[in-house]
């Protein structure tokens, strides 16, 4: 029996002479990893076919699915979204591979979430569409964001009686505490903010910079290692550190 599914291509690894296995989050299975059968061979048609598992691509696919296997088997695909701009701009590719790697790391189970693939899925989409301005600061409020659908977001407010943001214990407090992992000034103030928005498009009367969304992103890192025991380092955050602006 075969379901019709929409995922997201997170990374594709060689199997064999002519095949690839990816791993892919999908809105009906979860976190999936897929055999496609010849895909790798030396022909005109096949060579195309291996473009549409690039990591952040979103497909229509039909799979064959047994829960009592780790491989599953990828039967059709076809473009669900076809990007205009986040293969080929240097920035909004940086901001994918981010994200790509977050979901990839921070997700390993195979419990169906329609809400999560629906948030990764439109901000994928925004990172393309939108103004390369706007998509800056994507990979704050993603991040933010994917701490509440994972269930240790932030509680609390930046304001004059807690001025601090306990990232240990996720929450802003009265007292500094005594660990090093803290926000205060306009770092706290900004991620509260951020925290607080209905989507991950930040108002643009925000005083962010390059500095700043360094700083941040450094800590909300730390934020995530702390929370999530089997987080490693993201490798492309260094990458994505260098050219933001």
């Amino acid at each position: 029996m075969t379901h019709k599914v929409k995922g997201i291509v997170l990374r594709a690894i060689k199997y064999g002479e002519t095949s690839i296995i990816a791993k892919v989050y999908t809105d009906l299975f979860g976190m999936q990893s897929y055999l496609i059968k010849g895909v790798r061979k030396a022909t005109k048609s096949s060579s195309s076919k291996i473009n549409y598992f690039l990591p952040g691509s979103i497909l229509e696919m039909e799979v064959y699915h047994n829960p009592l296997k780790s491989l599953q088997f990828l039967k059709e695909f076809e473009w669900a979204y076809l990007y205009k701009n986040l293969f080929f701009d240097v920035v909004k590719n940086a901001i994918a591979m981010y994200m790509i790697e977050m979901i990839a790391q921070a997700i390993n189970e195979e419990e169906n979430n329609p809400e999560l693939f629906s948030f990764f899925e439109n901000t994928f989409i925004q990172t393309d569409t939108e103004d390369i301005n706007q998509v800056a600061n994507y990979p704050l409020t993603f991040t933010l964001h994917l701490a509440k659908y994972l269930g240790f977001q932030i509680h609390g407010n930046y304001n004059t009686k807690t001025p601090y943001l306990d990232l240990q214990e996720g929450v802003f407090t009265t007292e500094k505490p005594h660990h090093s992992y803290i926000l205060e000034g306009s770092l706290a103030e900004i991620t509260s903010l951020l925290k607080n928005l209905p989507g991950i498009r930040a108002p643009e009367n925000l005083p962010f910079n390059r500095n700043i969304r360094r700083e941040l992103l450094k800590y909300y890192q730390q934020f995530f290692s702390l929370h999530l025991e089997h987080m490693k380092e993201i490798k492309s955050y260094h990458i994505l550190q260098t050219v933001l602006e």
